[in-house]
């Protein structure tokens, strides 16, 4: 059967509102695996403040078939709130968003720091709803219907 390990990091944990983000990875540095197909995924916390490594999950399905595959990958990756991959189906996406995870294709191979540094400045320009709504963060008004009001 399906064998997953979860390698946790001590960090300074002092991120306030922080989200979890998996990288689906061959190398630990890119993202550069198809979720299906991922034998390893790191898991970083991302905040205002900037990013730290959570934990690596290493998930082995080799001996599964179907969707115990992507049942066993979802159920190592609870608690994550955002997975990116390279590429992932659009059945196993489907449970990847029925488990409470948001997953994001990139289009070619892309380095874990990039996409990390470009959540950090995105998180402390104008998130979208959805991730404001991750890091349960409530804003008094909506700055997408500043494109409605009539003046």
């Amino acid at each position: 059967m399906g064998e997953s390990t979860k390698i946790t990091v001590e960090g300074k944990n002092s991120m306030e509102n922080a989200i979890k983000v998996a990288f689906a990875t061959k190398d630990m540095q890119t993202i550069n695996a198809h979720f299906g197909g991922a034998k390893e995924f790191v898991v970083y916390k991302v905040s205002k403040e900037g990013y730290e490594l959570s934990e690596v999950i290493k998930t082995d399905t080799d001996e599964m078939v179907g969707d115990d595959k992507t049942d066993f990958k979802v159920k190592a990756l609870k608690g994550v709130n955002i997975m990116y991959c390279e590429s992932i189906g659009g059945t196993a996406a489907a449970k990847v968003i029925r488990g409470g995870i948001n997953p994001m294709k990139v289009q070619e191979a892309e380095p874990i720091e990039k996409v990390l540094k470009e959540l950090v400045v995105m998180l402390n320009d104008n998130p979208p709803p959805w991730v404001n709504k991750i890091m349960n963060v409530t804003l008094d008004v909506d700055p997408r219907l500043e494109r409605w009001t009539v003046e």
